[in-house]
Formats: structure tokens, sequence, C-alpha cells
């Protein structure tokens, strides 16, 4: 039992990280994403375009190698490499915070299309300005459109970001593997299990309790 204590005590040094990472990502990868789909749906044929190519990049590529490429990569661009150099965590943010727009506007954007045309029309007919009709017409409905899927996102997002320690970084797995190897023993890989299933499970019931609270 002391050994499981003292185990868990030294993984939950690199938890902060983890749940560090986590939480700016969404937070910013949500508003991203949300501008990202009304650009693809709104009518500049050239942001369109952009947008498009850039949320086709950053799927179809993996999460890993995009790590490399803004914590590795930039620095090696000439001319301009010297001035893009980033910190491991810094690289970190900006890659997940990129990755994980993307696949959210996505997701926005199939939420978008799900809503009525009449919708728009009648807040025209209300008088409502396109801001207005977003803000208090179209994106209500959306959310519960979206919630189930953004809800899988936001439980994806919490293993991905285990491939940090890929490049350094002392987040939970960077202390589970540095664990297994001081003690030749496989109690800490249980333990960070353990630990990335009760996130996982407070995730969960936060959004039941959304779904619950918005969707009827």
């Amino acid at each position: 039992m002391e050994f499981i204590l003292s185990v868990t005590k030294v993984l939950c040094k690199g938890l902060g990280c983890t749940v560090s990472l986590f939480f700016i990502t969404i937070i910013a990868a949500v508003p991203l994403g949300l501008i990202i789909s009304f650009i693809i749906t709104g009518k500049n044929r050239v942001m369109r375009a952009i947008m498009r190519g850039f949320v086709f990049v950053m799927r179809g590529t993996p999460l890993m190698l995009q790590l490399f490429f803004f914590y590795y990569g930039l620095p090696s661009i000439p001319v301009v490499g010297k001035y893009l150099i980033l910190g491991r965590f810094s690289a970190a943010v900006l890659t997940f915070i990129l990755n994980y727009s993307a696949y959210l506007a996505e997701i926005f954007r199939g939420g978008l299309l799900s809503i009525d045309v009449g919708q728009y029309e009648a807040a025209s007919v209300l008088g409502f300005s396109k801001l207005q009709t977003r803000i208090h017409v179209v994106m209500p409905q959306m959310f519960k459109v979206v919630l189930p899927s953004v809800s899988n996102e936001a439980i994806t997002l919490i293993k991905d970001t285990a491939l940090v320690t890929s490049i350094g970084i002392a987040d939970l797995l960077h202390y589970t593997k540095s664990m297994v190897n001081h003690y030749v023993d496989v109690t800490p890989y249980i333990i960070a299990a353990i630990i990335y299933l009760l996130m996982t499970y407070g995730l969960t019931k936060f959004f039941a309790y959304l779904e619950r609270r918005f969707m009827f």
C-alpha cells in the first residue's frame, strides 16, 4: 500500500501538466473551431478555401507528427527558424489547439448545416441582424446537435495529451514510464490507467449532465 501511495504521489506531479494542457486546449480550441466553422460556411471563397485547407491538413496528418513539426521543425526553417523556437509546453499547446480546432470546426459545421433555412428566414423577418441570428437562434440549436460529438472529442483529448511525452514534456505518462523503469514494476502503468479512467469518467458525467440540461 505504501508503494502504491508513493507511486501515485510521483505520478501526480505530471498530472498537473496533463490537466493544464487539456483545459488550455479546450478553452482556446472551442471558440477557434467555431470561428473556422463560420468562415467555412460563409460566403468569402478565398477564406473558405484557406480554412478548408487548414482543416484538411490538421485532420489528415498524425498529431504526433504535428508535435514534432512545431517543436523540432519550425526552428529548422531557413532564415526565420531562429524566431520560431518554442518551448516544449508552448509547442504542445499550439499543436493541440490547432489540431482540435480543426476537428471541432467540422463538428460545428455539421451542426450549422443541420439548422433549417427557415430559422434564418424567421429571424430576418423579426428584424434580427446576422450576428444576432447566429448568437440567439442558430448557436443554441447547434449546441444541442454537436454536444455528443464535442463530448467524444474532449474524452479523446484527455488520452491524446499522453503524446506530449514524445517531445520530452514531464506529463503523467512521462512520470509513469520513469517509475516503471526505476522499479521494474508495471504497477505505475495500472495506477496511471486508473487516473486516466477517473478523468474520463468525470468528463463523461459532466457532459451527461449538460445533455440532460440542454437537450430537452
